[in-house]
């Protein structure tokens, strides 16, 4: 059976330390709906583009943004494609939670999942008898600069067996003991250097990274994208997991340490950004708590509250800068109803007057 190498460094511990204090106030902060499907719309953007554009995909986030709203745009059809499919992707882990949340039972990770994910990722990219069913020939990865073979995956009759070795791991209840942000990075690093399929492979071992975190309840309200951390660092991303793939012939005697140091780091870093973009945007839990319930705001009345989170006051002629497309009698009614609802409270009168956030 797999047994995969590697050790909890002070780095991960702190890495993960980082990741469940985030969390925490990711999964507590009082947003309403509209917020919260618009940090996920945007999370899903993200996780698209950079996805797809890491492997080589060169369309931009805006005409990435336009094709996942339906629209039409002159680009490579291939490119169009790997974008409509990664989409697919997403939304068919949305099936399965949904599903599981019916069932009131874990999302499932299994082989059939993989394959599944592999498919959708390569429809109409490659032919139906190759997508989402290993490969028989073998391959091997060159570095883009040089041309060297940098990587050599296992040979195609090892494939099926490694992954049977990989998914009795991946099932048994002593893995379970380990914590899923662990299990996601381990899950990345086995499907790469395994390279199961023909095409579609660093798409595919994301995307079940991501699906083993959801399943391991790490799903964080859909807001964060592992992948545009790994773009924007290529370079980094390929080395981390090179790094490993370099020490050994053998799969199960690779340390895996570094990895998963590099993998909390990014998970670290997007959920520290996502944090401080939901406390600018979230009235403060106690607040919510006075209250008793979830406030409903416009988006007029959110921008005021994330300036008073970062200003501690704001007077009606700072509210018309902040709005400058609205009128002063909007800005007026929007700030009575703030006060109305118990979140600011008014000092002064007339147009000196000044609004403070409720602690």
């Amino acid at each position: 059976m797999y047994e995969p190498k590697f050790i909890i460094s002070n780095e991960i511990l702190k890495n993960i330390g980082t990741i469940e204090a985030c969390r925490e106030v990711i999964e507590n902060a009082p947003l309403i709906p509209y917020w919260e499907k618009r940090f996920q719309e945007e999370a899903t953007l993200r996780t698209v583009h950079y996805g797809t554009h890491v492997e080589g995909n060169e369309l931009s986030l805006d005409e990435t943004a336009k094709i996942l709203e339906g629209k039409h745009i002159l680009a490579r059809q291939r490119d169009v494609q790997e974008v409509i499919n990664y989409r697919a992707v997403f939304a068919y882990f949305d099936k399965l939670g949904e599903k599981a949340k019916l069932k009131e039972k874990p999302i499932p990770v299994t082989e059939e999942q993989l394959k599944k994910i592999n498919g959708l990722t390569c429809y109409r990219l490659i032919a139906p008898t190759e997508y989402g069913h290993y490969r028989k020939v073998g391959v091997v990865l060159r570095n883009s600069e040089t041309g060297e073979i940098a990587f050599r995956p296992p040979p195609p009759v090892e494939v099926p067996y490694l992954l049977e070795d990989f998914f009795a791991w991946l099932s048994e209840e002593e893995t379970k003991v380990i914590h899923p942000i662990l299990r996601a990075g381990i899950a990345h690093y086995a499907l790469v250097a395994i390279h199961p399929f023909i095409e579609g492979n660093g798409r595919t071992a994301r995307a079940f990274a991501t699906l083993v975190l959801f399943a391991g309840g790490y799903d964080i309200r859909k807001f964060f994208s592992l992948e545009e951390s790994f773009d924007r660092e290529a370079p980094a991303y390929f080395g981390a997991l090179m790094s490993v793939s370099s020490q050994d012939p053998d799969l199960s005697r690779r340390d895996l340490t570094g990895w998963l140091g590099y993998f909390t780091k990014v998970l670290a870093v997007e959920l520290l950004k996502i944090k401080e973009k939901v406390k600018k945007l979230s009235v403060d839990i106690k607040l919510k708590k006075k209250i008793g319930k979830q406030i409903a705001l416009s988006e007029r009345q959110m921008k005021m509250i994330e300036y008073l989170e970062e200003n501690g006051q704001i007077t009606t002629a700072e509210a018309r800068k902040l709005l400058p497309m609205v009128s002063e009698d909007t800005v007026l009614r929007d700030l009575k109803d703030l006060v109305k609802k118990g979140i600011v409270r008014k000092e002064g009168k007339t147009k000196a007057a000044r609004y403070l956030i409720i602690r």
